[in-house]
């Protein structure tokens, strides 16, 4: 059985209980994971393409607020 597998049964069989305070502790770490990958992807300049692209869109006036 893979790792994968028996973390699925694993979580099959948690109580509901357990379950909720599995599902809130998973999706603080995926938020932090998400973070720290976003973060790493800005200092590389990854992302610089899309921020001048939205910069030139919101400097042509096609931003709108939220």
């Amino acid at each position: 059985m893979s790792e994968i597998e028996q973390l699925e049964k694993t979580v099959s069989n948690l109580s509901p209980k357990d379950l909720a305070q599995f599902r809130a502790w998973f999706l603080e770490f995926d938020a932090r994971v998400w973070d720290e990958q976003i973060e790493t992807d800005l200092k590389a300049g990854k992302l610089d393409a899309l921020i001048t692209e939205a910069r030139t869109e919101f400097e042509q006036g096609k931003a709108r607020p939220l």
